[in-house]
């Protein structure tokens, strides 16, 4: 009777052990099946581009979850150094490439960058919201920021800027490894003069908008999509006496406003076929309206 005893509490002991590994091992296959190895598309470059480049890879993680879109800024610069050491899938760049740089990367990877346009940004003049100016010339940009420029004080533009103390201007500008830096030195200065000494050089769009809502003496430029209420975007004049237009997404169509201009991506070559899926994506409707959203100029309507 013992012995029938024994033989029941070990048969039922066994049974539980067997039941617990199997479940157990049910378990891990799941677990392992839930593990996809997602496809990395490593994105960077211009910090113009940064908030839209990141918004693309939000909304994108939901259309191809299989595929992440790891989105860092840094400059244009910065985009272009890692696309020719080879360490990024895709550069965004709010300027072109030059010829210099296209031969670098050819040199280095053996493959040639293939350039997109995938939107276009007015570049806006800041300043203060209080600042009393509502409009500038390119002529008049140029001798604030440039060389031998002799527009120094805010009364040269016949304006009295009273939170502004000592009437001096204060010149905001960007990092010499920004896109940005590099286009409005060639959109306003020309390509042979270059920036006068004395501006606060920034890193980021963002960080540009930020001070300048603090400093009711500063002037600075950055993407139109970094504008606040604590903030004010000047009409441009191409011409002392023109009509002056403000940085819309009209003014970018119709050519009205003098400082709008593409922003790029490259990849290396052909790109692969995820690179290639996520590049149509963004030219769909989709993708085209965050471009619109984050407060830039869709390429469709171009």
């Amino acid at each position: 009777m013992f012995n029938r005893i024994l033989c029941v509490i070990v048969m039922v002991a066994l049974c539980l052990f067997v039941n617990g590994c199997s479940k157990k091992d049910e378990t891990d296959d799941k677990s392992k099946d839930d593990k996809v190895e997602k496809q990395v598309i490593q994105n960077a470059g211009s910090d113009t581009m940064v908030n839209l480049a990141q918004a693309w890879a939000e909304a994108y993680a939901t259309v191809e979850p299989s595929v992440s879109i790891e989105v860092s800024g840094g400059g244009s610069g910065t985009g272009i150094a890692a696309l020719t050491s080879g360490t990024v899938d895709i550069a965004n760049c709010s300027r072109q490439m030059t010829s210099d740089e296209n031969e670098r990367v050819k040199q280095n990877t053996g493959e040639s960058p293939k350039e997109f346009i995938v939107g276009y940004d007015a570049l806006a003049v800041y300043v203060h919201k209080d600042n009393p100016l509502a409009e500038i010339s390119i002529d008049q940009l140029a001798n604030i920021y440039g060389e031998e420029g002799d527009i120094t004080e805010w009364s040269q533009l016949g304006i009295d800027n009273s939170e502004c103390s000592n009437d001096e201007i204060i010149r905001i500008s960007r990092q010499s490894n920004s896109g940005t830096f590099v286009y409005f030195r060639e959109a306003i200065l020309g390509k042979n003069r270059d920036y006068k000494l004395g501006s606060r050089d920034l890193h980021g769009s963002k960080d540009v908008v930020e001070l300048i809502a603090h400093t009711p003496c500063a002037i600075g430029y950055s993407g139109m999509g970094y504008a606040t209420e604590e903030v004010k975007m000047l009409k441009i004049a191409k011409n002392p006496g023109d009509a002056a237009y403000g940085p819309t997404a009209q003014g970018v169509l119709d050519g009205t406003y003098p400082i709008a201009r593409p922003l790029y991506m490259y990849s290396l070559g052909t790109p692969e076929p995820q690179e290639q899926s996520y590049l149509d994506w963004i030219f769909s409707p989709t993708g085209q309206g965050i471009v619109e959203k984050t407060g830039y100029v869709p390429v469709e309507q171009k």
